[in-house]
């Protein structure tokens, strides 16, 4: 759970809705978020696909050792893909109780093979299995195995783009679950921005916001999904990136990346619209510093 937010003297943060240039970035945030009823059916279909990886005749049977949300998915930033409107993509870790010995090929071959007869299209990526549902949402299963070091789930995943040699098939070292946790003690919860930003977006979407006041009242059926004006302001990002390459060939700044800046800009208590200039700012002097030195932009992982 997030801690909450607190302020000098008690004070409560202002109204996220107050200021007219944060009320128009506000209801342009809730028309990019992952809707209320599609985000309790990307859990009812997280939950659904782990238990069959996990189904006695799986060739994964008691081998999963951990299950878990990476990336958007695990920091609540999901958005739209791209510039489309309608497809969103969700990033799942799939621990495995694997082998060392095990190439990266055989480790996604075998996670293919528990996949088998799964009812949506199932793609073999380079690093992940894709599943690809009827209302355009994508669960990206990734597998990993855990190394033997001190840091909890610091693991490898497995590159193995099909068609290349395989010297050329590797290891990468990963710890999104370190990730995530860090992120959010970067974002504490904000409880009246949240209030109110998820009032907003149940409304949107016809449901009823069933919380009194006080966000500690809000039951278990209704989750927050808006939670920090710094996730927020990462979601205003990102988006904008995603339109203005929705054109593009080829990569695009990472998610990653910018949900890494946005954890060290981290700054509860500011408006959205400042939030998003923090964010900008931060993103742009990496940049300009690496490019200073004739370097490629590094951005590390503080876990």
């Amino acid at each position: 759970m997030n801690e909450h937010a607190r302020f000098p003297g008690g004070r409560a943060p202002i109204d996220p809705l107050l200021d007219p240039l944060d009320a128009i970035l506000a209801d342009i945030a809730i028309n990019c978020q992952l809707p209320p009823g599609l985000f309790a059916k990307a859990t009812g279909r997280y939950e659904a696909v782990r238990t069959y990886i996990e189904r006695p005749d799986s060739p994964l049977a008691g081998n999963v050792i951990c299950f878990y949300p990476q990336g958007s998915m695990a920091i609540d930033a999901t958005i739209s893909t791209r510039g489309t409107d309608d497809e969103y993509d969700l990033d799942i870790v799939a621990e495995l109780d694997i082998p060392e010995w095990m190439t990266p090929s055989e480790a996604l071959d075998l996670l293919e093979k528990a996949l088998k007869n799964y009812p949506v299209k199932v793609v073999r990526q380079t690093r992940c299995i894709t599943l690809r549902y009827a209302d355009n949402m994508h669960l990206d299963i990734t597998p990993s195995r855990r190394l033997r070091t001190p840091k909890e789930r610091e693991s490898v995943i497995f590159h193995a783009k099909k068609g290349e040699p395989t010297h050329k098939h590797t290891s990468v070292a990963m710890n999104a679950w370190a990730f995530a946790e860090w992120y959010r003690r970067q974002t504490p919860t904000e409880e009246r921005f949240a209030l109110a930003l998820n009032k907003r977006l149940y409304a949107a979407d016809g449901m009823e916001f069933a919380a009194d006041a006080d966000v500690h009242e809000v039951p278990e059926q209704t989750p927050l999904i808006i939670k920090s004006v710094t996730t927020v302001g990462l979601q205003l990002i990102k988006r904008f990136r995603n339109v203005l390459y929705a054109n593009e060939s080829g990569r695009i700044p990472p998610s990653v990346m910018l949900s890494c800046h946005a954890g060290h800009a981290a700054s509860p208590g500011m408006s959205l619209s400042s939030t998003v200039i923090r964010q900008a700012r931060w993103t742009a002097r990496a940049i300009d510093a690496a490019a200073s030195r004739g370097r490629l932009l590094n951005v590390r992982n503080p876990e």
